[in-house]
């Protein structure tokens, strides 16, 4: 395997990654709403904190709510935070595919000027 399709392959893998870092952060988005509906449906007078309602009585449903919104909140934070690693990933990996790829036209203009050069001679 060359260079440059190892590079290729790790670009390719890190849009990969990065589209299911997307992806968590959607399905935080959807557990947050769905710990603030929780919460709010099955809670008469839910306390804030912010933005964020929660129940100081014990039950089902305020664990319910608040494990939603809990877990919601890291999903979407830890996905911003891997998109954003998978997309630096990616364009170092692109930027070393131009480099690769500019050395090697680099070289092919050297060979068929050297053979053009011979056969005018």
């Amino acid at each position: 395997m060359s260079f440059k399709e190892y590079l290729h392959e790790k670009a390719e893998e890190s849009r990969h990654d990065e589209t299911l870092a997307y992806l968590m952060f959607v399905a935080g988005v959807i557990f947050f709403v769905g710990g603030i509906l929780t919460t709010l449906s099955l809670t008469r007078e839910p306390q804030w904190f912010l933005i964020f309602p929660f129940s100081s009585e014990t039950g089902a449903g305020a664990y319910l709510g608040s494990a939603l919104l809990v877990s919601g909140v890291l999903l979407m934070v830890f996905g911003i935070g891997a998109s954003m690693h998978y997309s630096g990933d990616r364009g170092w990996y692109m930027q070393e595919l131009r480099k690769a790829h500019a050395a090697e036209n680099g070289m092919l203009h050297k060979e068929t000027a050297k053979k053009e050069r011979k056969k005018k001679i």
